[in-house]
């Protein structure tokens, strides 16, 4: 038996279409260091993303499932280009504008971009990429910068205002497949080339409706979300989809994303949300502790990335502002858990689960996987890597234009689960607390000692601003855990008193012998602690550390 429902494809240019027409008043405000943002309603927003798909089609000949590239801050034009490429049936592909050179010439020569836009201010990081990028014929340039690196190439240039000028302002969005294209996005490469995620108009409909919960992030059309993440890194965590189907405000930073700029947009334009990763809520509690600015508008930050350390949840706390711990990665594009307590608790109560990684929504099925390949109880004891599926999970990769998707078995598994990298415990409730990544748990004498928990220890000292604890070898017990610290300004150094600062919550056996002190924790592209370059550092023999006995 067949239902009586309609069947209407679920496609972003619905979404655009609901955003400016119903919630068309929103707005989406720009900061551009002057005294007033630059604001345009979602109805402006959508005029002239109808703009911008006629000067693609018409003038650049984009056809449908040809890729787009963006390098792009997060702004007001860039999501435009969110919204008309993929409706035209064109792929949208945010270049991470802090990968290395040589990552994102990978990356661009990888999906064939024919088309980049850019951002005037980042034309110093793509000129000299250009010549190794032959499949790019257009570059539009919105904003001002020095265009003149341009003249010599062979590469069409466009100014984003007169390219979409005099366009009319309707256009005729195809009604697509619903799995077609819609975006892609490449991980950050950490380990061998960068990895194309590609997804589809269903899931990012799909993903939207999910954000939108109030399990979620839960946001209406009386928010404001100031949006840090950046429109590079997984879709801007969906704020951009999302918020056009709710008429949530944006407010985008662009290029003004240090401290001082930040405090100063939450001061004045008085976000209720914000969304980012840990280290740009640890600069921004530097700023605040250094220069007291109002944060009380921000109710709740989504936070995610990497595992926020309780001291910086407990400072929040303490200043109004609650921090929600979330999970994802490129591949569950990214929404994979949000850590809201259960109801009915008091703030003592809720600790607990504030701590771990959050619950499961609808939409996404997990299982954990012990080292012999069984499925491991949700018992909140069982350790095991994190396995998912659902709606908006990564089935492969992208594998070159007409090439079959890539299904590496390390990332997912006979049956079809994305094996996440993710070490963590499930409690019989459904709360996901993540020990580890597989590759950087400390594997010392037969057991596992996690990392996560000795950075999240050591950064509660008073006189650590970060820390980073990375696996080392070590002759009798196999690797053991260096310790490498940022002390705060004006703080000096004492390892036995930071080990038995540790020894207060941490077992004995699993404190650091090795210790040093760095200027500053390297990070990926996407602000992620970088283990890699300090276990090379600690190989090469260019840490100075102290080994206590």
């Amino acid at each position: 038996m067949l239902s009586t429902m309609q069947d209407v494809p679920l496609l972003v240019s619905r979404i655009l279409q609901h955003g400016m027409t119903i919630h068309g008043s929103s707005q989406v405000s720009t900061w551009t260091g002057e005294p007033e943002p630059q604001r345009r309603s979602f109805a402006e927003i959508g005029t002239r993303t109808h703009r911008l798909a006629h000067a693609l089609r018409d003038e650049l000949g984009v056809r449908q499932d040809e890729r787009v590239a963006t390098l792009m801050w997060n702004n007001a034009e860039h999501v435009e280009a969110y919204f008309a490429i993929p409706s035209m049936g064109a792929v949208l592909h945010t270049l991470n504008l802090r990968l290395p050179p040589e990552q994102l010439v990978f990356i661009v020569n990888h999906a064939a971009d024919r088309v980049v836009f850019v951002n005037g201010s980042l034309l110093p990081l793509l000129v000299p990429l250009l010549p190794h990028l032959p499949t790019v014929e257009h570059v539009i340039v919105s904003g001002p910068g020095d265009r003149s690196g341009l003249e010599a190439l062979p590469v069409r240039v466009h100014d984003y205002e007169d390219l979409i000028a005099d366009r009319p302002t309707a256009y005729p969005w195809p009604e697509l497949d619903e799995r077609q294209a819609a975006a892609m996005c490449y991980t950050s490469g950490t380990t061998g080339d960068p990895k194309g995620v590609v997804y589809s108009h269903r899931s990012i409909y799909l993903h939207s409706m999910q954000v939108n919960m109030t399990e979620s992030m839960g946001l209406t059309g009386r928010d404001t979300t100031l949006v840090v993440v950046p429109q590079f890194h997984v879709n801007a965590w969906g704020l951009p989809h999302a918020t056009f189907m709710t008429g949530v405000n944006m407010l985008m930073p662009d290029r003004f994303l240090q401290p001082g700029p930040l405090a100063e947009m939450i001061e004045r334009e008085k976000p209720s949300h914000a969304a980012a990763v840990p280290t740009i809520w640890q600069g921004l509690l530097a700023e605040v502790t250094a220069n007291p600015r109002d944060l009380s508008s921000m109710k709740q930050v989504t936070i995610g990335g990497s595992a926020c350390p309780p001291a910086l949840m407990e400072a929040y706390d303490r200043l109004g502002v609650r921090l929600c711990h979330a999970w994802g990665m490129t591949e569950t594009s990214p929404l994979g858990t949000m850590a809201h307590p259960p109801a009915g608790l008091t703030a003592e109560e809720e600790w607990p689960y504030r701590l771990t990684q959050g619950r499961f929504p609808a939409g996404v099925e997990a299982r954990l996987v012990g080292p012999g390949g069984d499925v491991l109880p949700w018992d909140g004891a069982s350790a095991g890597e994190l396995e998912v599926r659902g709606n908006w999970i990564a089935a492969a990769y992208y594998n070159g234009d007409g090439a079959e998707p890539l299904r590496p078995e390390d990332k997912f598994s006979a049956d079809g689960w994305l094996k996440t990298g993710d070490v963590g415990v499930i409690s019989a409730d459904g709360y996901l607390t993540l020990t580890d990544r597989a590759k950087d748990v400390i594997k010392s004498g037969g057991e596992w000692i996690s990392s996560v928990e000795l950075e999240n220890a050591l950064m509660a000292h008073p006189d650590v601003a970060e820390a980073a604890v990375v696996a080392v070898p070590d002759e009798k017990w196999g690797e053991r855990p260096l310790a490498t610290v940022v002390l705060k300004p004006g703080s000096t150094v004492d390892y036995d008193a930071l080990r038995a600062f540790l020894g207060e919550t941490i077992a004995k056996w699993q404190l650091p012998e090795r210790w040093t002190v760095i200027d500053a924790v390297p990070k990926t592209s996407v602000g992620k602690f970088d283990k890699k370059v300090i276990r090379k550092q600690y190989a090469d023999g260019a840490l100075e550390v102290t080994t206590l006995g």
